[in-house]
């Protein structure tokens, strides 16, 4: 991606986005936001990302002197209640259990800020993932990895969980945090107005 007129910040301590905005080809810096990520009262899953993503880019740019700032927020979405990165493997199990044999929704918000002329576009998007059903075993195995832990929802597409995935409908990169089609056309988006 074009970027000879400014720099691209990610504001995220994710290597999974790390990795897929790599992939992408897209020249860019990692500044990780620390934010408050609780849930506000009545807050809805799409505006909770929406929010948490403009607040992961504004908190950067406010420290730095890059051009545009990407900040995202993924979560995993059942019954509608938000399932966040489990705080222990009791969590874990209670969330892979709830999930076995069911569909849920992975939901991203992104924000691309450009600093220079004050302005961001900010997307959101869903995909419904099909688990198989899973056993006890599979479970505690899975849990005994540690992997389940810094993931929302307690699990990982692109790792260890990949075999619990009967189907998605939608998109991939987004399930692993950042959809990376809608993103990129963002991205192009902003840079034109350069």
């Amino acid at each position: 991606m074009e970027n000879s007129n400014s720099t691209i910040v990610l504001a995220s301590a994710s290597p999974r986005r790390t990795e897929l905005m790599t992939l992408a080809g897209i020249e860019f810096s990692v500044v990780p936001a620390d934010i408050c990520e609780d849930v506000l009262p009545g807050e809805i899953p799409v505006d909770h990302v929406m929010r948490l993503s403009h607040e992961k880019a504004e908190a950067v740019a406010t420290f730095h002197s890059a051009r545009f700032f990407v900040g995202a927020d993924t979560i995993v979405v059942l019954d509608g209640a938000i399932l966040g990165k489990p705080v222990d493997a009791a969590d874990a199990l209670r969330m892979l259990s709830a999930l076995s044999g069911r569909d849920h929704e992975v939901i991203t918000g992104f924000t691309v800020l450009d600093k220079a002329r004050g302005a961001h576009i900010s997307r959101s998007v869903s995909t419904e993932v099909t688990f198989k059903p899973l056993t006890k075993k599979e479970i505690a195995a899975y849990i005994a990895t540690g992997c389940p832990m810094d993931k929302a929802g307690a699990y990982a597409i692109q790792g260890g969980a990949v075999h619990f995935v009967r189907s998605i409908k939608g998109s991939y990169t987004n399930v692993i945090g950042l959809p990376m089609t809608e993103l990129y056309e963002v991205l192009q988006t902003m840079q034109k107005k350069v």
